[in-house]
């Protein structure tokens, strides 16, 4: 529910420089922000069960993908002029040295590992990963020991609507799931799950 002030004032939505501006200028220090659709969303702590994981994800990644890519952990992507999410995995092309001078635009597979983020990331991060036009969202959903593979980014029907994604499977084990980058390279989902 809406408070008083939200339904009489006028908000503001930051833009990625801006926010980027006050990162380097130190006002965040200590914060768990990010960016997402121009809005400043502070980041749940991780409990060991879901550090644990996405330290696991990233791993499995790395090894599927091989030389040419890296697993990016808790890293921000600049996706459009309003949003800079740090999913807790990111496989992006290149070594980490080919973003000192700015953080990634794109990846080829982007991982968020879910416990009490669920909704947030099944809704409002599946939409902004998918206006990004990145082809692959995977959720490691903690809470039903499945994995969520979102494909086909879809641009909006209507007005009231947001972006999506065309495709959506639930994968439990002994399932496999093959990213789209590495199709040589299918992952066991019992690899990605506690």
């Amino acid at each position: 529910m809406a408070t008083a002030l939200e339904r009489e004032a006028t908000t503001r939505r930051w833009r990625r420089v801006e926010y980027e501006r006050l990162v380097d200028l130190g006002l965040f220090v200590g914060e768990r922000l990010e960016l997402l659709d121009g809005v400043l969303v502070v980041r749940e702590p991780q409990g060991s069960p879901h550090a644990a994981i996405v330290e696991k994800v990233g791993l499995v990644l790395a090894a599927a993908f091989g030389g040419g890519w890296h697993a990016r952990r808790h890293s921000p992507l600049a996706l459009g002029d309003f949003s800079e999410p740090e999913p807790d995995v990111a496989v992006v092309a290149g070594e980490p040295k080919d973003y000192i001078a700015a953080h990634p635009s794109t990846a080829a597979l982007v991982v968020e590992v879910a416990d009490s983020s669920l909704r947030l990331d099944r809704r409002f991060k599946a939409a902004i990963y998918a206006r990004a036009g990145l082809r692959e969202y995977w959720i490691v959903n903690l809470v039903d020991r499945t994995v969520e593979v979102h494909r086909e980014p879809q641009a909006p029907a209507g007005a009231a609507e947001d972006w999506s994604y065309g495709t959506i499977e639930a994968l439990r084990p002994p399932a496999q799931v093959t990213p789209l980058a590495a199709p040589e390279r299918p992952i066991a989902v019992a690899d990605l799950l506690p």
